[in-house]
């Protein structure tokens, strides 16, 4: 788990700023608490292009259903949400 975890946080890093401190609080408070389906939901959430999470973080796209939740609860940590 140890070295999976380590992968996902490099593939944490992306070319946004914002996106990396999201991302990387999620994986840090909430990633190895978070059931089985929401760890995989976050591994899927990680292939997809930066400008399309960041969309979806601040509401400007819906996200795909089985991603939903997950987004919510990185976009509820959003500065831009509060």
């Amino acid at each position: 788990m140890a070295e999976d975890a380590g992968r996902l946080r490099w593939h944490c890093r992306r070319g946004m700023k914002e996106l990396d401190i999201l991302l990387a609080r999620y994986m840090d408070e909430r990633f190895c608490a978070a059931s089985p389906q929401e760890q995989e939901a976050f591994r899927h959430l990680l292939e997809i292009q930066d400008p399309v999470i960041y969309a979806y973080c601040l509401g400007q796209e819906r996200p795909p259903e089985h991603l939903a939740v997950l987004i919510e609860r990185i976009a509820a940590r959003s500065p831009a949400k509060r």
